[in-house]
Protein backbone atom coordinates (compact mmCIF):
# COMPACT_ATOMS: atom_id res chain seq x y z
CA UNK A 1 0.00 0.00 0.00
CA UNK A 2 3.10 2.66 0.95
CA UNK A 3 4.63 1.67 -2.24
CA UNK A 4 1.49 2.26 -4.65
CA UNK A 5 0.93 5.60 -2.54
CA UNK A 6 4.73 6.73 -2.84
CA UNK A 7 4.55 5.64 -6.94
CA UNK A 8 0.96 7.93 -7.23
CA UNK A 9 3.09 10.91 -5.60
CA UNK A 10 6.12 10.25 -8.02
CA UNK A 11 3.85 10.20 -10.44
CA UNK A 12 2.04 13.20 -9.64
CA UNK A 13 5.32 15.09 -9.28
CA UNK A 14 6.45 13.88 -12.60
CA UNK A 15 3.02 15.11 -14.25
CA UNK A 16 3.44 18.61 -12.50
CA UNK A 17 6.46 18.75 -13.59
CA UNK A 18 5.84 18.42 -17.16
CA UNK A 19 2.89 20.80 -16.92
CA UNK A 20 5.02 23.31 -15.29
CA UNK A 21 7.56 23.07 -17.83
CA UNK A 22 4.91 22.95 -20.79
CA UNK A 23 3.05 25.98 -18.99
CA UNK A 24 6.59 27.89 -19.14
CA UNK A 25 6.92 26.89 -22.64
CA UNK A 26 3.90 28.11 -23.91
CA UNK A 27 3.93 31.54 -21.62
CA UNK A 28 6.94 32.37 -23.13
CA UNK A 29 5.80 31.17 -26.72
CA UNK A 30 2.61 33.08 -26.73
CA UNK A 31 2.45 35.42 -23.56
CA UNK A 32 1.09 38.64 -23.84
CA UNK A 33 -1.82 39.17 -25.86
CA UNK A 34 -3.72 41.40 -23.68
CA UNK A 35 -0.96 41.69 -21.48
CA UNK A 36 1.92 44.35 -22.38
CA UNK A 37 5.14 43.84 -21.29
CA UNK A 38 6.64 46.66 -23.25
CA UNK A 39 10.45 45.80 -24.75
CA UNK A 40 11.26 43.25 -22.99
CA UNK A 41 14.83 42.68 -25.15
CA UNK A 42 15.78 45.84 -24.79
CA UNK A 43 17.95 45.26 -21.41
CA UNK A 44 19.41 42.44 -23.19
CA UNK A 45 20.46 44.38 -26.31
CA UNK A 46 21.57 47.52 -24.24
CA UNK A 47 23.87 44.49 -22.22
CA UNK A 48 25.28 43.68 -25.26
CA UNK A 49 26.10 46.82 -26.82
CA UNK A 50 28.08 47.76 -24.03
CA UNK A 51 29.37 44.34 -23.70
CA UNK A 52 30.69 44.61 -27.06
CA UNK A 53 31.20 48.35 -26.87
CA UNK A 54 29.88 49.35 -29.82
CA UNK A 55 30.57 53.12 -31.44
CA UNK A 56 27.59 54.91 -32.05
CA UNK A 57 27.67 53.81 -35.57
CA UNK A 58 27.83 50.33 -34.57
CA UNK A 59 25.15 50.51 -32.45
CA UNK A 60 22.59 52.26 -35.38
CA UNK A 61 22.89 49.35 -37.62
CA UNK A 62 22.83 46.46 -34.52
CA UNK A 63 19.55 48.60 -33.47
CA UNK A 64 18.23 48.33 -37.78
CA UNK A 65 19.26 44.63 -37.82
CA UNK A 66 17.35 43.31 -34.90
CA UNK A 67 14.22 45.81 -35.71
CA UNK A 68 14.28 43.96 -39.04
CA UNK A 69 14.25 40.23 -36.58
CA UNK A 70 11.48 41.92 -34.45
CA UNK A 71 9.61 42.50 -37.86
CA UNK A 72 10.22 39.11 -39.62
CA UNK A 73 9.67 37.27 -36.11
CA UNK A 74 6.09 38.99 -36.10
CA UNK A 75 5.31 38.14 -39.47
CA UNK A 76 6.28 34.25 -39.08
CA UNK A 77 4.18 34.05 -36.00
CA UNK A 78 0.90 35.82 -37.10
CA UNK A 79 -0.92 32.68 -38.92
CA UNK A 80 -0.47 30.42 -35.87
CA UNK A 81 -1.05 32.70 -33.48
CA UNK A 82 -4.57 31.81 -32.90
CA UNK A 83 -3.47 28.11 -31.97
CA UNK A 84 -0.37 29.00 -29.88
CA UNK A 85 -3.28 31.27 -27.98
CA UNK A 86 -5.53 28.07 -27.27
CA UNK A 87 -2.55 26.07 -26.48
CA UNK A 88 -1.09 28.40 -23.71
CA UNK A 89 -5.12 28.29 -22.17
CA UNK A 90 -5.28 24.47 -22.32
CA UNK A 91 -1.60 24.48 -21.15
CA UNK A 92 -2.39 26.88 -17.83
CA UNK A 93 -5.74 24.23 -17.09
CA UNK A 94 -3.62 21.44 -16.65
CA UNK A 95 -1.40 23.37 -14.85
CA UNK A 96 -4.27 24.40 -12.31
CA UNK A 97 -5.39 21.17 -12.19
CA UNK A 98 -2.25 19.40 -11.49
CA UNK A 99 -1.57 21.97 -8.96
CA UNK A 100 -4.66 21.27 -7.02
CA UNK A 101 -4.28 17.73 -7.25
CA UNK A 102 -1.16 17.66 -5.60
CA UNK A 103 -1.78 20.20 -2.82
CA UNK A 104 -5.18 17.58 -1.94
CA UNK A 105 -1.70 15.17 -0.94
CA UNK A 106 -0.53 17.65 1.19
CA UNK A 107 -1.10 19.07 4.71
CA UNK A 108 -1.14 22.94 5.19
CA UNK A 109 2.05 23.97 5.78
CA UNK A 110 3.35 21.76 2.34
CA UNK A 111 0.17 23.35 0.70
CA UNK A 112 1.39 26.75 1.57
CA UNK A 113 5.07 25.48 0.31
CA UNK A 114 3.85 24.13 -2.80
CA UNK A 115 2.04 27.40 -3.79
CA UNK A 116 5.42 29.40 -2.59
CA UNK A 117 7.28 27.38 -5.36
CA UNK A 118 4.92 27.68 -7.85
CA UNK A 119 4.99 31.41 -7.70
CA UNK A 120 8.61 31.48 -7.29
CA UNK A 121 8.57 29.58 -10.96
CA UNK A 122 6.72 31.84 -12.39
CA UNK A 123 8.20 34.83 -11.31
CA UNK A 124 11.30 33.38 -12.38
CA UNK A 125 10.19 32.46 -15.35
CA UNK A 126 8.88 36.12 -16.11
CA UNK A 127 11.92 37.56 -15.54
CA UNK A 128 13.66 35.50 -17.92
CA UNK A 129 12.33 36.22 -21.02
CA UNK A 130 13.04 33.72 -23.17
CA UNK A 131 10.62 32.16 -25.90
CA UNK A 132 10.00 33.45 -29.89
CA UNK A 133 6.98 34.28 -30.00
CA UNK A 134 5.14 37.86 -30.04
CA UNK A 135 4.17 40.18 -27.54
CA UNK A 136 1.05 41.50 -27.29
CA UNK A 137 2.24 44.60 -29.90
CA UNK A 138 3.59 41.66 -32.10
CA UNK A 139 7.43 41.99 -30.85
CA UNK A 140 8.83 38.89 -31.08
CA UNK A 141 10.44 37.23 -27.86
CA UNK A 142 14.15 36.07 -28.14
Amino acid sequence: MQRSKSFAVILLLGVFLAGAALGYTADHLMRGRGHPRGDRGRPSIDRMATELGLTPAQRAGFDSIMESRRQQMRELYKPIQPQLDSLMKVGRAIGDSTHEQLKRLLNPEQQAKLDKMREEMRQRGGRRGGGGGPDSRGRPGR
